[in-house]
């Protein structure tokens, strides 16, 4: 049925949009992607930090930036330290370099609290979705382009959908909490 498939899409995408906001939460581990929503002042246009220069993770608790260009420096420092990162960066010269410490046990429970948090608002998310095929598929029998017994089962089927979905997001939240969890 087409129908449902522009539902799973855009379950989909909720769920990847979840799955990306769980990459930009550190786990005790320096991970590039906490970077991935820095913009640097280049040439007058905000531009991505991953496209002014070369990130590395040298150690599990460092990330090393070398910008291609070194005027760069400053302004990559001035993005960091204006972010929510709650990192200082150190520059020497030539690269900056991230430390991340170790997180507090009240830290990673706060971030595991922040994870649920942004697990049940993708649920939230899914389980509209679910609601509009619904009441799209009542006006569609209401206006006879479709009979009582389809109704019932593209009813189902986005159910059986939403209850997938719905799973998904459990294991993301229980793997990105488990993660954030392990000293």
């Amino acid at each position: 049925m087409q129908e449902i498939k522009v539902y799973e899409e855009k379950m989909n995408k909720t769920l990847d949009n979840l799955l990306g906001e769980y990459g930009t939460i550190r786990a005790g581990r320096a991970n590039p992607h906490v970077l991935d929503k820095l913009k640097v002042d280049y040439y007058g246009s905000p531009t991505p930090l991953q496209q002014v220069g070369n990130i590395s993770v040298p150690e599990p608790r460092m990330i090393v930036i070398q910008p291609w260009e070194k005027s760069l420096l400053k302004l990559i420092e001035k993005a960091i330290l204006t972010s929510d990162l709650g990192i200082n960066p150190t520059n020497d010269g030539s690269v900056i370099r991230l430390v991340f410490p170790e997180l507090t046990e009240e830290r990673r429970k706060e971030l595991a609290k922040d994870v649920k948090k942004k697990g049940e608002g993708a649920k939230v998310a899914i389980r509209n979705i679910r609601r509009d095929a619904n009441d799209t598929f009542k006006k569609m029998e209401k206006a006879n382009e479709i009979s009582e017994d389809d109704l019932d089962e593209m009813t189902e089927k986005v159910q059986k959908l939403t209850d997938k979905m719905i799973e998904k997001v459990d294991k993301a939240i229980e793997a990105k909490t488990k993660e954030i969890m392990t000293v």
